[in-house]
């Protein structure tokens, strides 16, 4: 193992789930400048954190379900639009380049 490329500043810390209003107190380096006072009476560092095994899903149970063929759909939409107004605008190119060349030759012609 490698030495002097772990940290050292290890000190507990109270991680707070917000959500679920679940906090924990265990060693961390995670730097914060907040603190809150313990169950214990004594004043920690506090780290906010938005989801935790407390409001997690997976741990929970509680399995949300994502419309996925709703954002297929939506997706295929939009790309099918996007095809149709490259077709329109090839169309235009193409014919503006045919009036471009017929008017070339018109102008030969006359000459």
């Amino acid at each position: 193992m490698k030495t002097s490329i772990h940290p050292d500043n290890y000190r507990l810390v109270v991680f707070q789930d917000e959500a679920a209003g679940f906090s924990f107190l265990t060693r961390s380096t995670a730097p914060t400048n907040e603190t809150i006072k313990w169950e214990d009476g004594n004043e920690y560092p506090v780290v906010k954190v938005h989801i935790s095994s407390a409001s997690h899903p997976f741990f929970t149970g509680e399995e949300k379900i994502i419309d996925t063929e709703g954002r297929v759909d939506r997706f295929a939409a939009k790309m099918k639009a996007a095809q149709a107004h490259r077709e329109e605008l090839a169309k235009k190119a193409a014919a503006a380049k045919a009036k471009a060349e017929k008017q070339a030759a018109d102008k030969a012609t006359q000459e």
